[in-house]
This record gives C-alpha cells, structure tokens and sequence, in this order.
C-alpha cells in the first residue's frame, strides 16, 4: 500500500484513556515481551548476585536502553537487593519505576500559546520516519480538539509526501497550501505562515524535507525556512518537532545529534513502537539528550498517537 492511500484508510476511531493504554500494551508487546521474558530467564529461584546483575545489564543494552541507563539501574537494584533472592515480578517493577523517574521530567505536553494566531510547529525528521503521517493525525486531533489547523507541504522535492498531506487535508477538512514541485520550500512556508495569520488559525503544522545523507543541502533549506517565517514573526518557529523511528533503535540517537546541528530542535515524536523490541530507545533519548518528548506513536489508526505519559510507558514497557 503506497503512503497516500495508507492515510487515506486510516480509521478515525475515538480517543479514549482506557482505549490508548490498551493500544500502548499491545504496541509495546514486543519490547516488552523481549524485556520480561529475558527478567524472568535470569532471575526464576535466583539470587541477586554478580552473575544476574551483569545478565540483566546486557539485556537492557540489548533492549537499546542505552549503556548508561543499563548501568545506573542495575546498580541501583544491586544496592537495595544484592545477594537476596528476588523475584521477577520485583525485578520488573523495580524497573519500571526507575524507568517512569528518569522519563517523567521529559513527558512534556505539547501546548499552543493561545496568543498566537498561528502557533507555528515546524516539523522535521529523516524520510521514512512517519513525519508526514505524524503531521496528518496532529492536524486532526487538534481540529478534534477545537482548534483550527492549517498545513504547509514544504517537502517540495517529494511528490509523494504532497500527495499524502494533501490527502490528510482532504479527510479532515484542513487547507494545506503546497508549491509546484521542485519549488523553494521557504517561500511556500512564507506564503502558508501569512496566510495562517490573515485567517487566524491557532496552528499552522509544516511539513519539510528530510534528506540528511545530504546534510549539507538539508541544513540549508531547514535554517532558510525557519529565516523566511522569522520575517513574519522573530520567535517563529515556535516549536521545532523532530519525528523519529523506534525501530532505528540507536540510529535515532545520531539522528537527534544531526539535527540539533542544523535546526534548534524543541522537542521529539517518536513513533512505530508498534514494530520493533527497541522501545527502550525512549529512555536512551531522554537521558541523552534532555528534550521534551510530546507525543509516541504505537500505530497507524488516527487514535495510535498521544502525549507521552512517563508511568504509562514504564509499566507497560515492563508488562505491568
């Protein structure tokens, strides 16, 4: 199925708490699983002894917690448990709340100055990371939400991603203005910020290109298109939103790198959790890099994305 039409059969099911954490355990079953399943291999009839503390270090690399995180965490379980017999169960929620501590000062809502008319959220991210999909079921979940919404499709040099931003317009009835292929994207993002702010839309979500094996062409139309809107408005882009791919797994930790370098980036999506064993790259992110982590996806349902909740993550990352 080719992007577009994928967005177009997206279901418009509605947003409920019990129906988003039931998504989010099954979206996470597959880190979980890998997560539990090696907890309880190592620690069935077994002490905390110097053996399990390194088994459990190695597993939590393997599930791309980062070497950090694996270490700081079993050295706080060694602390309070070591050469005490302790269940898996203990094991799990011991790490699932050291896990909801070290994400719970980046689980960060993303909020809309209400002053502005329009919030401006550029929204940036390798090719292939959902960012386009990502754009589409923002627009619609603020539109849900009561607020007008506008999209600019400043990938110019993607016909594809036009077409499926266009698509997302069409179904959720929100303007997208776009250019001719090939055009400058900076004057699309200028003509699209004027007309958000002639119409008063409280958002205005665009697009852009994410080419980063060519960094150096990338760097120039991201910082020309964060310089034509700031003609506009100084502050503008007042959110710069990076969308990355679970399923990169440490890849995502060189991608943020990146794009720190060419654009001041303010906070991070991340998204297709559904598909890989690595979501503990979300706690990679956040101990690495300290930014607000707004929304994770688990899906491709217009519901399958929500803000970020630290306690919600860490329980089910651990099967809680």
């Amino acid at each position: 199925m080719n992007e577009v039409s994928a967005a177009a059969s997206l279901p418009t099911e509605p947003q409920t708490k019990a129906g988003w954490l039931k998504r989010l355990k099954s979206g996470l079953s597959k880190s979980s699983g890998k997560l539990t399943g090696g907890i309880a291999g190592i620690f069935t009839k077994r002490r905390l002894d110097n053996a399990s503390v390194e088994e459990l270090e190695e597993l939590l690399i393997e599930a791309d917690l980062g070497a950090s995180v694996a270490a700081e965490l079993t050295a706080a379980l060694q602390k309070k448990r070591f050469e005490k017999s302790i269940e898996p169960e203990e094991v799990r929620q011991f790490l699932a709340d050291e896990i909801a501590a070290v994400l719970a000062p980046y689980a960060t809502p993303l909020v809309m100055d209400a002053t502005r008319k329009p919030s401006v959220i550029m929204m940036v991210g390798v090719n292939g990371n959902g960012k386009t999909t990502t754009i589409g079921k923002l627009a619609a979940q603020f539109k849900e939400q009561g607020l007008s919404v506008m999209l600019a499709g400043a990938d110019t040099f993607r016909a594809a991603a036009t077409q499926q931003l266009e698509v997302w317009g069409q179904r959720s009835g929100i303007p997208v203005i776009t250019g001719e292929d090939q055009s400058d994207p900076g004057s699309v993002a200028y003509r699209a910020y004027e007309t958000a702010k002639t119409q008063k839309a409280d958002v205005l979500l665009i697009d852009t290109a994410g080419r980063l094996q060519n960094k150096a062409n990338l760097m120039s139309e991201l910082q020309k298109i964060a310089k034509v809107l700031k003609k506009i408005d100084e502050s503008a882009p007042h959110h710069v939103l990076l969308v990355l791919d679970a399923t990169t797994g440490q890849n995502a930790l060189s991608q943020v790198q990146a794009f720190k370098e060419i654009v001041n980036v303010s906070g991070l999506i991340i998204t297709k959790l559904d598909g890989t064993a690595k979501g503990g790259i979300v706690v990679a992110l956040a101990k690495q890099f300290k930014l607000p982590i707004h929304y994770i996806g688990i899906g491709e349902g217009i519901s399958d994305i929500n803000s970020f909740e630290a306690v919600d993550f860490a329980k089910n990352l651990l099967e809680l």
